[in-house]
């Protein structure tokens, strides 16, 4: 519920995404918790947290489609070097309905 209420915020100083991070271990959470917090990375261009980003992208496959989008909508082109490096690091075990949104998303 807090990323949940923390995503509705415009503007979350450096500060505090790292204090989230620190004190709750946020990259050591359940995938819900993990997709959050990759959602607030890329909302608020995190770049020292990309990593964190792609490990879930590579590794929960399943609910990773949304935060594909999210990635491009940004129109961040480090944030779309990493959904393209992702998608190409997954494509070929990837489900094909998952894969052929996420390729109209990246490609």
């Amino acid at each position: 519920m807090l990323l949940e209420l923390v995503l509705e915020e415009e503007e979350l100083s450096l500060a505090s995404i790292r204090a989230l991070q620190r004190t709750y271990s946020l990259h050591n959470q359940d995938a819900e918790v993990r997709h959050r917090w990759c959602e607030l990375v890329v909302k608020h261009a995190y770049s020292q947290a990309y990593g964190d980003v792609e490990h879930f992208l590579v590794h929960d496959q399943a609910m990773g489609v949304y935060l594909y989008g999210e990635l491009m909508v940004q129109e961040d082109a480090e944030q779309q070097a990493l959904a393209r490096r992702c998608l190409s690091l997954v494509q070929a075990e990837m489900d094909q309905s998952a894969r052929r949104v996420v390729e109209e998303m990246v490609l």
